[in-house]
């Protein structure tokens, strides 16, 4: 302080006005004092030019030469302090040196310093402001002496502050106000009054201590006829909501509603009756229109900032405006005579109850109002639903038309001054119908109901209002077609009840308490029961009304809750003759679709609403137990056969000639048919959505067209269903799941566009990226950009499509690559990503290490598909080129002895070589990871250049197989004693088998188990009745089948299955020919069943395309013994189970339909998998929602698992389970396990969900921890509910003519 001179002083003053200059405009605009010191408080974090003030530098320098020193020491001693051992972070040291400083001597010192020289300054410029004042108030009364007698008509300009206002408005001034508006005094003096009031500033006015004097006083003003006062009065209103807070504000606002509601009460004021109507240009109307508009303007404005305030503030606002509302005038006299309610008036300017709307939307005012409307002014809601119910009663007896006039009317407003009766009844009507929806929308509101009406016997409840919603959509009038005009459409009644209706089936929970019922679904269907009955009711129904009721149709079934509904009604259990809501959906777009009925013959709207009652069934079908209730409507036919006709006219459309006038009407012609045909396809898309639904679509015949529709909507990244929450990757994992699907995603253009992309990514980089500005070099062994299009790869690689893409293709192999050439197809992926076997495809790498680990990630996921193993090792030798790679990656450092390189490439090889040589599941072998470790010795596991495998990776736990015999066991062989009843031992053997599976299910093993299976299989053969297929009689010779060659894909299988049976020791020297042995002969067995067909696919023009696992799995449990394990397997093809576990069973069978083999789908898929997706939604739903949020199918992983009996994901001893389950218990089975599974792995599949790596973690992942035994008594429940329809719909797989 002693250095601070008069100089300094003025400095600092410069500095202040400079900071207040800038933040004037931040600071004027604060609602109150408090707001305004939050402002500066906060500055730095609004203002951008913060450091850039004067005073703000001044600060900085003041704090670094008083305390700079002092922090640089404490920083200093806190970095000498991580050095000796103590680690903290940067957060750490800051919050430690602040601490220290606040807490010195000298920053107190400095502070104490800081705010003398403040207040010294701050004193000065008060001192200087008064002065100023003093000055103006002189000069102000100079000019005042100067005119005469008049005041300043001219209002408070922006530049003007409160502060100058204050002085010259004191209290005297108030009460001489109050003396003037007296009504007695003269009009001129009441005028210059009121003028004087509107020049002051109102926060003034409003602290005053007359206020609430002056305050009845503008009440009372507000009745005054003269309309230029009455505007004055209105304008100082409109001023005070706008510039004060709200604890001022609310008592305007109440003052104002107090006036409308006394204005409304007096009968001498000019209310206009109902019969009479409104006319808006009668100055009487305009006047009160204003006042209820300014009151409404501010209800809308309110919300935003109340929650500001104390609670009793926005308690009274509520108060006052349903005081107002609730006012009803004597209903003694006639109705025509009625006088118009203040309801009336503000639905007139606000229709569609915007203000309550906005009341209710925040928890804290809906509980204010909610339970004043429940204590004080229910009377409001129950007027509301009587308007409601008069309003459809009117439906029901006047003319269509003339309420139509009433709908059209409101809708072009602007163009008419004059409302009768009937068209205030239509918007009270209207705001009546938004309020109660809103009301709907909320827990509390329902609560509130039901409501008593007068003249009513039975309340209203929620059920009876949404029937009478509902009614309102098909009995009231809507515009016409042509009438285009935005507001009449949108004041029509169908629409604005579809809107409401809307909005309540979007909030899940009010949807299932009002609309989910039978009641209201009935009420809904019934002018689709009219129209397909013919009655007289029916010609009552537009097709706009149709229209909207298929959209509330369609959202509530696309909610799993109101598609139960839909499907079974709301007692699922119960066996009701009349028919569920999707069957009546159903049969009605059928009706439409095959053009069976009259209804709406020659419509142009027709289309419209055939495609939106088939966009009602693909919410249906487009789920598993969906598509299982529509199958006998056979839609898809359908719809095909529709899309077919469209295809037929929108080829005969004419060429439009120019010039002509039919120009523009053949080209909105051709728009509408491409519309409808587009429309048609994407009604089959969805179709593919679940493993049946895609067979049914295959046998249309316009997978093709559908997958390139899917294809052009994908890449212009449009939505693939309105009412769908999640992407085209469940889509496209079903589609790429079978033959046809792969090759329709190729001729779409689909995997070229995917392969594309990935490149774009992998190695040229984005575009638009500056050369300035080099990529960063990834840190994950797949970088970002490149996850999306790596998981779409693996969604893609099923083995049915890698086999339709690659099968019998050689690689490109060239002998250069121009570093310009992009890969588009599966084989230049592989060719160029995975199979680097030259220094021309090394070299044509922009990023190698990046782009081969991707191609050895990828390769790793197909190749968990033996199929696919097989296959890639069979043409490409993937193996040998992995080890040759191995070879070349090593470092002479001694005479002899090479070691291997340990870098990226090579620890993934390693990986790689180990998971595609070694068979096993998860306790037999063991897998190198992929990470190095820390520590001297990054990377432990020996890596190799050759076979055979070192021994660390065979696991040591499982080799032996425990056989012998016990009590238990000796009683379920006793139980394969036939007797004369002969489903009793069947079901003794099961029974008993269930047992011991849950008390000692390692028994079940070994020679035993071979037992087991023998005995079980040869009695069930040998019962006609337990028989599915027809006995087949085989008389080839092993010279027969010597002569004939297994394909290569079967040979290196043999060759994997005897190595994984010789670890396990199950099998012996020569297995490999016994193996081949059997293959052959049940080659030639099951040729004698197939009835060959054309077809361009390549599964269907050879034997089966894969290995046969289940005939490998069974000669292991057989211990290799070759007559036995054939002797077997004929027995056992006559059984269902067959058609399930053993696969190559049904490849181009005779026994099933022709439409069935053509289409390449095993019944594994469109019948096991498909159940799986149905159970697995309802009894996992959090698995089932993890793939859709994922873009997976689970019926893709299930068919892997399935196809390759769970090899590498199961142990030996659980795949001896899984097959001795299904056989002794039933085809079924195989469906519960899967579910078992997943159930096992929920946790699992959630986390990897989040990660976004589910599809890789299934397929490479073994089943760790699963055990079939543990699970015995969860699918003995499974079976209870799902086996009647499960065996029906597999046991139809023989006749399956959907």
């Amino acid at each position: 302080m002693a250095n601070f001179s008069r100089d300094d002083e003025a400095m600092l003053q410069a500095m202040l006005r400079q900071l207040f200059q800038s933040v004037k405009e931040k600071i004027t605009g604060a609602p109150s004092l408090e707001c305004a010191e939050e402002i500066l408080l906060h500055l730095e974090e609004t203002d951008e030019n913060f450091h850039n003030y004067e005073f703000v530098k001044y600060l900085r320098q003041y704090i670094c030469n008083t305390l700079g020193s002092m922090i640089e020491e404490e920083m200093e001693k806190c970095t000498s302090d991580q050095n000796q051992g103590e680690e903290s972070g940067y957060d750490t040291v800051v919050q430690h040196v602040t601490k220290k400083t606040q807490e010195s001597k000298e920053y107190k010192e400095m502070m104490h310093s800081l705010k003398n020289i403040m207040i010294v300054v701050v004193e000065s410029m008060i001192n200087k402001f008064e002065e100023d004042e003093l000055r103006i108030q002189e000069r102000q009364k100079k000019l005042q002496k100067e005119k005469s007698n008049s005041y300043c008509t001219d209002n408070c300009s922006d530049s003007d502050s409160s502060f100058n206002q204050s002085y010259k408005f004191c209290q005297g001034k108030i009460q001489l106000i109050l003396d003037q508006l007296d009504p007695g005094q003269p009009k001129e003096v009441r005028y210059e009054a009121l003028q004087t009031l509107c020049s002051a500033p109102p926060s003034d006015v409003l602290n005053c201590e007359n206020w609430t004097t002056l305050c009845e006083k503008l009440t009372v003003s507000l009745a005054d006829p003269d309309p230029v006062f009455s505007d004055r009065i209105l304008k100082f209103y409109a001023q005070t909501f706008t510039l004060s807070p709200l604890h001022m504000t609310k008592e305007i606002y109440a003052s104002l509603a107090k006036h409308l509601e006394l204005y409304f009460l007096s009968r001498e004021n000019h209310v206009p009756t109902l019969s009479a109507g409104v006319d808006v240009t009668n100055p009487h109307v305009i006047r009160l229109l204003k006042k209820v508009r300014l009151l409404n303007e501010y209800q809308k404005e309110v919300p935003s900032f109340w929650i500001r305030h104390p609670e009793k503030y926005m308690e009274e606002i509520v108060e006052s405006t349903l005081s107002l509302l609730s006012v009803k005038h004597d209903q003694s006299h006639l109705v025509s005579r009625k006088i118009l309610d203040p309801i009336y008036f503000l639905a007139l300017v606000d229709a569609k109850a915007v203000w309550f709307k906005k009341w209710m939307h925040a928890y804290y005012s809906r509980t204010i109002l909610l339970r004043l409307l429940e204590k004080k002014y229910k009377s409001l809601i129950t007027t509301a639903v009587q308007q409601c119910v008069q309003y459809f009663e009117l439906c029901e007896t006047v003319k269509a038309d003339e309420i139509l006039r009433q709908s059209k009317h409101y809708g072009n407003k602007q163009k008419n001054f004059y409302y009768s009766g009937q068209d205030l009844q239509y918007i009270y009507f209207i705001h009546s119908l938004c309020l109660l929806g809103r009301l709907l929308f909320y827990t509390q509101g329902r609560k509130l109901f039901p409501i008593k009406l007068k003249n009513k016997k039975d309340s209203v409840s929620l059920t009876d209002l949404l029937v009478l919603f509902t009614q309102l959509i098909y009995y009231s009038p809507s515009c016409p077609k042509t009438t285009s005009a935005a507001h009449s459409e949108n004041y029509s009644p169908a629409s604005m009840v579809t809107e409401v209706l809307r909005i309540l089936c979007d909030q899940k929970e009010c949807a299932i308490e009002c609309l989910y019922n039978n009641t209201v679904i009935e009420a809904l269907l019934q002018p689709v029961h009219n129209l397909m009955k013919g009655t007289e009711a029916a010609s009552h129904c537009s097709e706009t009304a149709l229209i909207h009721i298929a959209d509330i149709l369609a959202r509530i079934a696309s909610v799993e809750e109101g598609l139960i509904l839909l499907l079974y009604g709301e007692n699922v259990s119960s066996s009701e003759e009349s028919p569920t809501g999707a069957h009546v959906i159903a049969q009605f777009s059928k009706k439409l679709l095959d053009e069976d009925s009259p209804i709406f013959s020659g419509s142009e709207m027709l289309p419209v609403v055939k495609g939106a009652f088939i966009s009602v069934c693909r919410q249906i079908y487009g789920t598993c137990e969906g598509l299982q209730v529509l199958i006998p409507y056979s839609l898809h036919e359908s719809v095909a056969k529709a899309w077919k006709k469209t295809c037929l006219l929108s080829e005969r459309i004419p060429t439009p000639v120019e010039g002509s006038d039919s120009v523009s009407s053949v080209s909105q012609e051709s728009q509408n048919i491409m519309a409808w045909e587009e429309n048609l396809l994407d009604d089959l898309l969805n179709f593919a959505a679940t493993p049946k639904g895609l067979l049914l679509l295959q046998k249309t015949g316009a997978i093709n067209e559908c997958v390139t529709l899917m294809f052009n909507r994908y890449a212009k990244k449009l939505q693939i269903s309105r009412h769908k929450k999640f992407g085209y990757g469940v889509v496209v994992a079903q589609v790429a799941s079978t033959a046809a699907g792969a090759i329709a995603l190729q001729n779409s253009g689909f995997i070229s566009a995917l392969i594309t992309e990935l490149w774009a990514n992998l190695e040229c980089g984005r575009d638009d990226v500056r050369v300035t500005h080099p990529r960063s070099t990834p840190v994950d062994p797949i970088d970002r950009s490149c996850q999306k299009p790596f998981l779409v790869l693996v969604n893609l690689l099923s083995y049915p499509a890698v086999y339709e893409l690659v099968g019998n293709q050689e690689l490109p192999n060239k002998a250069e690559y121009s570093l310009r050439e992009v890969p588009t197809c599966l084989t230049d992926i592989i060719d160029r990503l995975i199979i680097l076997n030259s220094e021309a495809k090394i070299r044509s790498l922009f990023n190698y290490e990046q782009s081969h680990i991707f191609g050895l990630r990828l390769l790793s996921v197909i190749c968990c598909n033996l199929d696919t193993l097989l296959l890639l090792e069979a043409q490409y030798q993937v193996s040998e080129m992995l080890l040759n790679a191995q070879e070349e990656n090593t470092l002479e450092t001694s005479e002899n002895c090479r070691d291997f390189i340990i870098d990226g490439l090579s620890v993934e090889r390693n990986h790689v070589l180990v998971r595609i040589n070694l068979i096993g599941g998860p306790l037999e072998r063991i897998l190198p990871p992929r990470v190095l470790e820390k520590g001297d010795d990054p990377y432990p596991w020996p890596m190799f250049s050759s076979y055979p495998l070192p021994n660390c990776y065979l696991s040591e736990v499982t080799r032996n197989v425990d056989t012998k015999h016990d009590n238990d066991l000796s009683k379920l062989l006793l139980c394969l004693k036939i007797t004369d009843k002969q489903t009793e031992w069947i079901e003794n053997f099961r029974r008993q088998f269930c047992k011991m599976m849950k008390t000692k299910p390692d028994v079940i093993s070994g020679a035993a188990l071979v037992e087991l299976l023998e005995k079980f299989v040869f009695h069930l053969s040998e019962a006609s009745s337990e028989c599915y297929f027809p006995s087949v009689e085989y008389t080839a010779t092993d010279a027969n089948v010597k002569s004939e060659s297994l394909s290569s894909v079967q040979q290196l299988g043999i060759k994997m299955a005897v190595r994984y049976g010789t670890s396990l020791n199950l099998l012996k020297d020569d297995a490999e020919n016994h193996l081949s042995w059997v293959l052959k002969h049940c080659e030639r067995f099951l040729k004698q069943q197939q009835a060959p067909i054309k077809s361009s696919l390549l599964c269907l023009q050879e034997s089966y395309a894969g290995h046969d696992w289940f005939v490998s799995s069974l000669f292991m449990i057989m211990l290799g013994d070759k007559e036995k394990t054939f002797k077997f397997l004929q027995q056992f093809s006559r059984l269902l189970t067959s058609a399930f576990l053993w696969l190559p069973r049904l490849h181009i069978s005779r026994y099933l339909p022709v439409d069935i083999v053509e289409s390449g789908i095993h019944p594994v898929y469109f019948c096991s998998t498909h159940y799986i997706e149905m159970l697995l939604k309802a009894e996992v739903p959090l698995v089932f929602s993890a793939f859709h949020m994922s873009g997976f199918a689970p019926s893709q992983i299930c068919l892997q698992w399935v196809t390759q009996c769970f090899w590498n994901y199961l142990d030996w001893i659980e795949i001896c389970h899984y097959i001795a389950t299904c056989v002794f218990l039933g085809p079924d089975y195989q469906v519960y396990i899967c579910i078992a599974i997943f159930k096992h792995l929920q946790q699992d599949i959630l986390q990897h969900t989040q990660t976004q790596d589910l599809q890789v973690f299934l397929k490479e992942e073994a089943l760790h921890g699963f055990r079939v035994s543990d699970y015995f008594e969860y699918m003995e429940i499974l079976e209870q509910n799902y086996r009647p329809a499960l065996l029906r719909d597999m046991q139809n797989i023989r006749v399956q003519s959907t």
